[in-house]
């Protein structure tokens, strides 16, 4: 099968993806018979590519770093909207890169719900609709003999979904916890060298750690998304964001910590998904470690994640839960996956 592309979305993830698709081209034919063309790109604000012969993605990446638009590419188009590049390009594979909107998960669910009814596989690393909407959307892409993946929602291109389909397949998961957000886990790693909340956090805005309005962060938002695609993907629940207590940092003071380290402790803000007796419960919220505990180790933006299941007891994932080349490796690895089922 060769893979005919369409991004929708041409941001950092999308553009990590496109520098890992040239850079390593011909291995990835040499090595594992994948073969690709790019047949379209469109973005909300750089505009539209749409070539079925193959977009020039070098090119594509030029333009969208330094005019910030790609109305000079030989396949710009005008007037193509999302929906008609995911029906009408001769794509077999919809990458879709918006950005997440963990509220309401548009457009993304309505982009991946035409994908997949028109029988188009689709990666994506959007949180929303496999947040709002897992289940529908996994019925349709069953229904349409195609697949839906999304790796990098929850840790990025840290293989978590992907070690869950193989390297445990089998076991059946009690328990899984983690530290899913390196932003707070940057700004409680600051804290402990004696810098105040408001410090570190305008530090990790500085490193393009936190956004200008970080809510999502430092509330907890973003680990109560993946806490909750963790439970309804992997643990069956059919969970809504309404049934998860969601804690941030932001009470945490300056005093909070010293007194954790005087006894020492370390706060972390923790993801726990949990099946017990009255079916899976989630939640976030910081937590007081203790040394022994492997997650009190884990600093700066680094996330971690442990699963304990009936067969292995407790097996641990590190690694980084963001960045442009590292997301955009999870679609790789996404489409590696339908590749090695429709070689």
């Amino acid at each position: 099968m060769e893979f005919k592309l369409a991004f929708i979305g041409f941001g950092t993830v999308g553009r990590g993806l496109m520098e890992l698709l040239l850079q390593k081209q011909k291995d990835l034919q040499q090595t594992a018979g994948f073969t690709y063309r790019v047949v379209a790109i469109h973005d909300i604000i750089l505009g539209t590519l749409m070539n079925e012969k193959g977009v020039n993605g070098r090119t594509a990446l030029d333009l969208a770093a330094e005019e910030k638009s790609l109305k000079n590419h030989p396949d710009f188009v005008k007037q193509a909207d999302a929906g008609h590049v995911i029906t009408s390009t001769g794509a077999n594979v919809i990458v879709e890169v918006t950005p997440t909107n963990i509220k309401t998960g548009q457009p993304a669910v309505a982009h991946v719900e035409l994908a997949l009814t028109n029988r188009k596989h689709v990666v994506t690393t959007n949180k929303g609709p496999v947040a709002l909407a897992f289940h529908s959307l996994k019925k349709l892409a069953d229904e349409n003999g195609v697949e839906f993946r999304f790796e990098g929602t929850v840790m990025s291109g840290t293989p978590v979904f992907h070690l869950c389909e193989t390297g445990l397949a089998g076991a059946r998961t009690k328990r899984i916890r983690g530290i899913l957000n390196g932003t707070t886990n940057y700004i409680l790693t600051q804290m402990e060298k004696g810098i105040a909340y408001e410090e570190a956090l305008r530090d990790a805005q500085q490193k393009g750690y936190a956004e200008t309005v970080p809510h999502a962060d430092v509330l907890g938002w973003d680990a109560k998304a993946k806490v909750l695609i963790l439970a309804n993907v992997l643990l069956g629940a059919h969970l809504r964001q309404d049934d998860i207590p969601c804690e941030g940092i932001t009470t945490i003071s300056l005093d909070d910590v010293k007194a954790a380290q005087k006894a020492g402790m370390r706060w972390k803000l923790i993801g726990t998904v949990e099946r017990g007796k009255n079916g899976v419960t989630a939640g976030v919220k910081p937590m007081l470690l203790p040394p022994d505990d492997f997650l009190a180790d884990i600093s700066g933006v680094t996330n971690a994640l442990s699963f304990e299941t009936d067969t292995l007891g407790v097996t641990t994932i590190i690694g980084p839960g963001a960045g442009k080349i590292e997301t955009g490796f999870s679609l790789l690895t996404d489409l590696l996956a339908i590749h090695r089922k429709n070689p």
